[in-house]
């Protein structure tokens, strides 16, 4: 048994986009409450986000992009104050209310947190219990839910700040990681693997052929040994050549089989087979050192349960 660090902030309650949104701050009281169900407080060192500089988020996003996103903030507010609405849509699923801006840096702050904590030797492994979430923010767009890449920003902070030479993310949400590609396409610093369902949401993504993305597209209906069985013969040589110093993992748990989200088949045991076989490359080349940060996941139930059995396995219990 190992410590793990909780990376979380209040701020992640107050981001609401709309009424009735499956992206809710509800989500993470699943979470939370699961964990106290399950008795994993023994293992977790809570720590509070401290807000992301805005220099380390243009590791990963357009300066002018960031502070587009500020400049809606300011927008809304100065509307409400109007008696406008309290939202702000930027597009058909993706919204700001007030508490936004300041939400996205702290779950970028987060993921920056939980590098310094795992590169200091506090703990090996963290987990970013964060939203909004990030992985299908672009380098200059946001969409699906996302502002900020939160997993592609620790990605490049840990290559830039912290001088490391090789970072790989892992992502195995439902929906393919299309802003972590777009970002880190081509930097061979960086190694992506990921699957997810296909053909499905972000349906017109051009898919790049950089050699440093390993990207499994899978059929609707795909169950967990069959993820299984392409893991081992897609992802892992790849990640066992690369030696990463450090992995990085979009944590999205909506490719659960009670998720209505997606259509794929996983269960709870997938995704602390998963985890075991990341932390088995983390621990022969990285140190055993892991920060995964929260994407999708929004039946409540299964997302508690699918959370308790990555940490189970990031913290070795």
């Amino acid at each position: 048994m190992t410590m793990t660090g909780y990376f979380t902030h209040p701020s992640f309650r107050l981001h609401e986009m709309t009424p009735g949104h499956p992206e809710c701050p509800q989500r993470l009281d699943a979470i939370d409450d699961r964990l106290l169900i399950a008795g994993l407080d023994v293992v977790l060192d809570r720590r509070t986000a401290t807000p992301a500089a805005t220099s380390d988020i243009e590791l990963a996003h357009d300066r002018m992009y960031v502070a587009a996103i500020r400049g809606l903030n300011a927008e809304l507010k100065e509307a409400i104050a109007a008696g406008g609405a309290d939202t702000l849509q930027i597009d058909p699923d993706t919204s700001i209310n007030v508490h936004t801006w300041t939400a996205a840096l702290h779950a970028a702050g987060a993921a920056t947190d939980a590098v310094d904590a795992v590169l200091a030797g506090e703990f090996k492994t963290a987990f970013c219990a964060v939203r909004p979430p990030g992985h299908h923010a672009t380098h200059n767009q946001s969409m699906g839910f996302c502002f900020f890449n939160n997993v592609a920003i620790a990605a490049k902070y840990a290559l830039e700040r912290h001088n490391l030479k090789r970072v790989a993310i892992v992502d195995f949400d439902v929906h393919h990681g299309n802003g972590t590609e777009d970002i880190c396409k081509d930097d061979n610093r960086i190694l992506m693997v990921s699957f997810y369902q296909h053909p499905f949401y972000p349906l017109d993504w051009k898919h790049s052929n950089s050699p440093n993305m390993v990207n499994l597209p899978v059929p609707a209906y795909t169950k967990g040994m069959d993820i299984r069985e392409m893991i081992e013969a897609a992802w892992i040589p790849r990640l066992e050549e690369f030696k990463p110093e450090l992995i990085c993992i979009s944590a999205g748990f909506d490719a659960h089989r009670e998720d209505d989200m997606g259509q794929l088949g996983l269960v709870e045991n997938d995704y602390a087979w998963i985890t075991h076989r990341i932390m088995d490359v983390a621990k022969r080349h990285a140190q055993g050192r892991v920060v995964s940060c929260l994407e999708g996941g929004y039946v409540m139930s299964a997302l508690g349960r699918s959370v308790e059995a990555h940490i189970r396995a990031m913290a070795d219990v």
